[in-house]
């Protein structure tokens, strides 16, 4: 199931807990682990390009969950 989350990930595109748990046929909670776990092997890093998380997001005005979303970017 991680190789199916890595490949969703190199699909690109802004990619939903929910959304990436429906398509991979588990749980909202397996994906933030799966995606903890990839962190920590370095295949992605917490986004951080802005002073406040939501204040810099270009999907602030879509997200219903401000201020309660982790934002992941692939480590090139």
């Amino acid at each position: 199931m991680l190789e199916q989350l890595v490949k969703e990930i190199r699909k690109g595109g802004s990619l939903e807990t929910h959304g990436l748990a429906a398509r991979l046929g588990t749980t909202p909670q397996l994906v933030e682990a799966m995606m903890e776990h990839l962190q920590r092997m370095g295949l992605i890093q917490n986004y951080s390009d802005c002073a406040c998380a939501c204040q810099g997001c270009g999907l602030r005005d879509a997200c219903s969950n401000q201020g309660t979303v982790r934002l992941w970017q692939a480590k090139s």
